[in-house]
Parts: C-alpha cells; structure tokens; sequence
C-alpha cells in the first residue's frame, strides 16, 4: 500500500501542486523489505488482524494504523484474485481437454468402415488389426529375404524372377525404383558400399582395444593434474593470455604468451601444417553445478547433450572413479568425434582424458587434454591442449559456465574453400560454439522438466504433461537422427555426384535396423552451398509456414497449417511443431518438425510422421518405436565479418548470427528405397534424389532473391 505525505514538502510553495503528477509522485511511501516480510508473515498466519493487532503491529514497524489496515486489505483481494486466476486456467484446460476428445472422436466415427462390405465394422479394434497385420507382414518380408539369400547360394545368383517389392512411401514425395533385382530391368544397380544402421547403442571405436598398464595410468594422473593446472589459469586470468579481437571482441590468445609461460618440449620440431584454435567465453546457463559435472562425466549424456557437435563420444576406462558420491577426482580416458553439420568438413578425433575436480563449495572444472598412444599417432590429425570449463553455481538454481577450446590441427587435406573462414576463424568448433549450444539446451532440459502444460503453447491439441514430454523426446530423437545422417564419420562414407554446383550432391547408403527407424536400405544425400543472406533472416524463411510451399516438397505447393506448438527456449526460434499441410493427397500424415537456434548456427528439421503414431505421442506413450526418416537444413555463419550489405540480422541476442555477411546452407534427405535389407540402389533413384535436392536449392534461391549460379 502506498501513501501520499501531508506536508507540502521541502521545495517552492508550487510543490503542493496536484496537478503535476511529477511532485506528486514523490510523496509516495513504499515499505521497506522488513516491512514486507513482517506483515507477509502475520498475514500467513492471520489474514483479518483486530484493531488490537493491528495497533501492536503499526507501533513495531512505525507504520500508521490506517497503513496497516489498507496493506491487509490490498492482500486479500490480490489473493482473491490469485485463486481466481488458478481456478480459471484449470477450467480452460479441462475446457481443452474435453473439446480435443470431443473432435478426436468425432473423427474416428467418420473414418471407421468396414474393409469388406463398406458399413460399419463388427469389430471396434481396427487400428491394432491393422498393427497386427503390418507386423504379420514385416515377418513375411523378413522370410521372404531369408528365402531369397540361401536360394540364391545355390543358383549363383539373385533371384530377380521374383516380383519386385514396392518401397514404403513415407511421405508424398514419389520415388521410382525399378527393381530390386542386380539384373532387374529398372536401370543399372549403382555400386555403393552398404553401411550397418546407424544403431542406438554407441558404433564401435575406429580403433582396436587399448590396453592400459599400471605405469600408462599414473602417467595418465600427473599429465590431467598438470592440465588442470594450466586450464584454472587460463579460465581465471585475462592479460597477458587473453586480448579482446578488435574484429569482434572475441577473446583471442596471446600465443607468444602462452608458449613462454607454459613451454612445451619439441615445440621446434611442429609440422609447418599446424593451426593453432584457440579461444574462450562465458554465459548463465538454466542448469545447476551438480547436473551439469553429471552430464559431462557421463558420454552417453555427453553426447545427448551436444548432438549437434559430438557425433560419437564414449568412456574407454575410468582411470579413477573420484570421491564417493561425488565427481570430484574423476578421471576417464575417452574418445570423441567432434562435427560440423556438412558432409563438406572432416570429423575432428581425440583420445582424451577428462578430469574433474571440485575447487570449493559450488566451484568446478572440469578438463579435457589429448593423451597421445603411439599407435594412433599418424591417424589422430587434432590435438587438443588443455581445454575445458569452470562451473560456477548461481544461487537461482543457474550457473556460470567459463569455457575455453584449445586445439592444434594438422591440415592434411585443405578445408573446402565455403568453410575455409568459419574454420579458420575458430568459429566452427570453439567455445563459443560450444556454451551457445550448452545454454540452448540447458533451456530445452527445463521446458522437459517443467510439469505443467499451456494452452497457449499447445493449441489444446497436446492436453497433457506427459504428451508434451513424449513429443519433445520425439522430436530430440528426430533432431540426433537427423544430425548423424549428415556426418562425415567413420561410419559414414560418401559418395559424390556430379550436380548443379562445384560441391556436388554427396550421397550414402546404410541398411537401417533400428526399433526407431525404418527397416531397409536409407538413402541419405546432402549437399551445401552459400547465400549472401544473413543466418537469421534464412532461419526466418524456413521457419515461417507461410512461405514453407516455396520450397517442402513434402507440401505440393500446398498451405499448411501449424496444428501444435511446443515452445523449448527463451527464443521464439527454439520451439517444435506439428504442421499440416492442406489438399494433399496424404491426409493420414502429419509433418513434425523441430527448429533451433543460438549464436552459432541454426536446424530446421523435420519428418513426416503418420497419424496414429503422432496421436500415440501426443497422448503421453513411449515415442521410442515410432519410425523417423528425417529431412531438413543446416545453417551456419560463413564466417566472414558482415561488409554492412543490409544482410545482418535486426536480432542484437545473437552476435554470430547478425555479424555474419552470409549463410552457408546444408540441405539434406533421408530415403527408405527398399523395405529388403539386402536391396541393391538402382541409379534411378539416386537420379531422382539428385534432382529433387537441385530442384529443393533453386527453390531457396529464388525464393529469397539469389542467383542460380
């Protein structure tokens, strides 16, 4: 409660001038913090204090009576009001709730009819009959395969006599395959190695099993030790390390500095090839201390947490285990794979020791530095030096993470000339890159973790906690999928078509096995190329469903419709939706569709998901078996300081994005060819994706004002 003073105040006989708003404002009285607290805490206890009380309560605090009677009587109508406002938001959502089954039903009595006789059916379960009979059929396809494979050992060759299996159209896009035959009259079968499906258990290490003597894992201690060391003091101190770039105000490391306090032996004899990346940076993230150590410490939550930049990362031994119960102490020998979402850029590889110590009470660093066996030596091209972070727990529940990568490359084969800046820059994987990516996610974690549901953010069409969390980890699973079928790793081999660009359209097969895919032979193809358009104003085009038909072949040119909405960041920007497009042929689908964006790039990635199984998630059931085959686009700073061309992005919260001169854009689609396994890829349809991606990128141009070449 706020009172006006008596006096006239300390000025000009004027000031007692109620018609100026100005010197009447001054006269308010706010209660002070302790003020607050105490009546706060009366009110707890007794909302309707007597005049008795009320005197007591005045003297105490120096308050007028008539003060503290006001206060109480604001409390109690703000309270009112409170309820009021729960009470309403429960009955809108029980409102949502009943319209959304009410329609849900109503669609299902419309579609149900009998397959045999066109009326209603007899039996009311005619979505599990049909599961039964997809499954009954998958076992028949299996035998099927089984058959052909042992028949053809002894022939000495395919059957092709027999009828040509039809693939699965998982979206309205119409791929002609021929035959699946090696001599079938479809075209020629094109010669590309077969890869094992990417599998959900981590891939198995590009290298043979290290053994690891008592002698290796003291050498291992006093080199993490030695490391820690190194990183504290690069995290802690600025000069002489550390100088702001007068490019962009970046921290960028002294070299000479370095190198003459922390001197290393045999630095005269590093190869001329050798880059040095180095970089730092610092930011609030949603998470507190502990959680953040436990994630780092474990590689499969690693991975989870950095899709988008670890393509494999995995625990070799754990050297030492730390303190009980805690971290601290932790040491592990790990390899990782760090990427660039471009088939156009290498897979960086380190074996690394990851050490964790706890510095004081809500402090941590956590440390990563190369550990070099020597025969791996020639493979390994990265290095990395001390590099790490320092966690600092906030008291809201948040952290203060600071961040440091520094690594040496050798350059074995030269960067392809888009990505030459956003690589050399140190741009494509340092710290920046790294905390923008932890802080997006951070925020992801706790729109999963948040219990209740909005109708503002569902639409009504996703009723519950549980179907918002099912649908986010849904899309997570899409996003990762997504991000591995457009890696260079040692998993993936590409092959390069002759197309519409100097890059080309890189393609690769692999035999997909997984309960959360397809089964069959997946085409994936990509490709990149550069626009003079900024980063952001590229994220906007493929975001906005307005201008989606300009360039989704999955819509026909066709309007769509966001029919659900889940909001996963501060950001507009990091959200998911469920989109429908209008007049097409395929009513039974829906398209889902995740977008992320930070400082360092952007995705927007998208599947077409058929509509029990949406309906399935959206009620709060394990997303886990429902098969994704995602498509969508990379876009990233090319890494080249904005020459002012109006392209820069109006957006201030994203530095990368705005100070970029253009984009650099990675399309890429994933194709079931064939539901057999042991399919061969006819030419026909690596033809037909080819020119579906041209098609896809002349689309892009034209919609936002490029030229074709």
């Amino acid at each position: 409660m706020m009172e006006f003073g008596s006096g006239g105040g300390s000025g000009s006989p004027g000031d007692h001038d109620a018609s100026d708003p100005q010197r009447r404002k001054k006269r308010y009285h706010r209660h002070t913090a302790n003020q607050i607290q105490r009546l706060e805490a009366l009110f707890k206890e007794c909302p309707h204090p007597d005049e008795k009380q009320r005197l007591q309560l005045s003297r105490e605090l120096g308050l007028a009576p008539r003060q503290i009677k006001f206060w109480f009587q604001n409390r109690r109508t703000q309270m009112k009001a409170q309820h009021e406002r729960a009470d309403n938001c429960a009955l809108r959502a029980e409102n949502d709730k009943i319209r959304c089954e009410n329609i849900a039903i109503r669609e299902a009595l419309k579609n149900v009819i009998c397959p045999s006789c066109g009326g209603p059916p007899v039996t009311e379960d005619s979505y599990f009959d049909e599961q039964k009979l997809r499954v009954e059929n998958a076992q028949l396809k299996e035998e099927l395969d089984r058959v052909s494979s042992i028949a053809a050992k002894y022939i000495g060759r395919p059957i092709s006599q027999l009828p040509p299996v039809q693939p699965i159209h998982i979206s309205s896009l119409d791929l002609t395959m021929g035959s699946f035959g090696g001599q079938g009259i479809g075209g020629p079968s094109l010669d590309l190695d077969l890869l094992p499906g990417s599998s959900s258990t981590m891939p198995n290490l590009p290298y043979p099993p290290i053994v690891i003597s008592d002698m290796d894992k003291s050498l291992m201690t006093e080199v993490a030790a030695n490391a820690m060391e190194e990183l504290l003091r690069l995290l802690q101190t600025n000069e002489p390390f550390w100088m702001k770039s007068r490019e962009d105000g970046r921290d960028v490391l002294d070299l000479e500095s370095y190198e003459r306090i922390f001197p290393r032996p045999n630095s005269h004899l590093k190869s001329p090839n050798i880059r040095v990346e180095a970089s730092r940076d610092s930011g609030v993230v949603i998470m507190n201390g502990l959680a953040l150590v436990d994630m780092f410490m474990d590689s499969n939550k690693w991975v989870e947490l950095f899709p988008t930049i670890v393509s494999m990362g995995k625990t070799i031994e754990v050297i030492s285990s730390g303190m009980l119960g805690s971290h601290s102490g932790s040491l592990q020998l790990m390899y990782e794979e760090l990427q660039v979402l471009s088939p156009l850029v290498a897979t960086r590889e380190f074996y690394i020791l990851r050490y964790c110590q706890q510095i004081e009470q809500g402090l941590w660093a956590i440390v990563n530095v190369s550990y070099e066996f020597p025969q791996f030596a020639s493979q390994c091209r990265s290095h990395r030096l001390p590099s790490g972070c320092l966690i600092q727990d906030m008291p809201n529940g948040y952290s203060k993470v600071t961040w440091v990568e520094h690594v040496e490359i050798e350059d074995k084969t030269p960067t392809h000339r888009l990505y030459r800046d956003l690589i050399h820059s140190g741009l494509a994987f340092g710290a920046e890159r790294w905390l923008s990516t932890l802080q997006r996610m951070c925020e992801r974690f706790a729109c999963l973790m948040v219990s209740g549901t909005s109708t503002r953010d569902l639409g009504g069409v996703i009723p519950t906690a549980d179907g918002k969390r099912s649908m986010m980890k849904l899309a997570q699973r899409m996003v990762n999928n997504f991000c591995t079928s457009i890696s260079t790793s040692n998993s993936h081999r590409w092959t390069t078509l002759s197309g519409m660009n100097e890059v080309g359209v890189r393609v690769t097969v692999h035999k997909s096995s997984d309960p959360g895919q397809p089964n069959g032979v997946v085409l994936s193809a990509a490709t990149t190329f550069w626009l003079p358009v900024s980063p952001q104003n590229v994220f906007n085009f493929f975001k906005d469903e307005r201008t989606r038909p300009q360039w989704d072949v999955l819509s026909n040119g066709n309007a769509v419709q966001e029919v659900a909405h889940i909001a996963n960041g501060s950001h507009p920007g990091n959200c998911i939706s469920v989109i429908r497009a209008f007049n097409t042929s395929q009513n039974n689908m829906l398209i889902l569709q995740e977008s992320c964006i930070d400082s360092s790039g952007s995705l927007v990635v998208y599947c077409p998901v058929d509509l029990p199984a949406i309906n399935l998630a959206m009620s709060g059931e394990d997303p886990s078996y429902i098969p994704l085959l995602p498509s969508g686009f990379t876009i990233s700073p090319d890494g080249r300081l904005d020459q002012g061309d109006g392209a820069s992005s109006s957006s201030s919260a994203h530095v990368n994005m705005g100070r970029s001169g253009g984009s650099l854009i990675t399309v890429a689609f994933q194709i079931l060819v064939s539901s057999l396994p042991s399919a061969k890829l006819n030419l026909e349809s690596v033809t037909t994706v080819n020119n579906l991606i041209g098609t896809t990128v002349q689309q892009i141009k034209s919609a936002l004002n490029c030229p074709s070449s």
